[in-house]
């Protein structure tokens, strides 16, 4: 009798998770737009000296796929050039509560960079906190679409975020 009734009630658990179980959820059409992103790129800048160091070339080489679920693509980079060479893992993906892009990365060097983006038409904005050393600066990341395999790109700091220096500027190539 225990027996039985312990494998009705195993049977009624069971059979209740698998009704209550919610549907997965779906990314957004807002997470489509990274689909621009998927694949392998080359970043050729060109560093300007000043505060974050002496300037000079910097190559980027980038593996980019979406995490499996396609709410985030993850960026693993590769960098040589004036600042240092190293590598980084990077996270692009998409708040929905404060409608605003975000991409995370960690560095070997130490750091860990936060950005908030928006797009406009074929023009991407990012939005970040550096700290070098004791001061907080401001960053602009601006992205420019030029064809589905190329985006030129610039990375401005700035001390109060109404005052912009230029520090990278460069293009990124999708590899065939």
């Amino acid at each position: 009798m225990k027996r039985t009734t312990l494998l009705s009630f195993c049977t009624l658990l069971f059979a209740s998770f698998a009704v209550a179980q919610p549907e997965m959820p779906k990314p957004g059409p807002e997470v489509k737009k990274l689909e621009y992103f998927v694949g392998n790129w080359t970043s050729i800048g060109d560093a300007k000296p000043g505060p974050m160091g002496p300037g000079g070339k910097i190559t980027i080489l980038e593996e980019n796929k979406w995490l499996d679920g396609g709410f985030f693509v993850v960026i693993h980079s590769t960098i040589t050039g004036a600042t240092g060479n190293g590598t980084s893992i990077a996270f692009l993906g998409y708040d929905p509560n404060d409608k605003v892009y975000t991409y995370d990365e960690f560095n070997s060097f130490g750091e860990a960079n936060h950005s908030k983006g928006t797009v406009d038409g074929d023009t991407w904005t990012w939005l970040s906190d550096i700290k070098a050393g004791p001061q907080t600066m401001k960053g602009r990341f601006t992205m420019k679409i030029v064809s589905p395999t190329v985006y030129n790109y610039t990375f401005e700091i700035s001390p109060d975020g109404k005052n912009w220096t230029l520090f990278l500027d460069g293009k990124d190539t999708k590899n065939k």
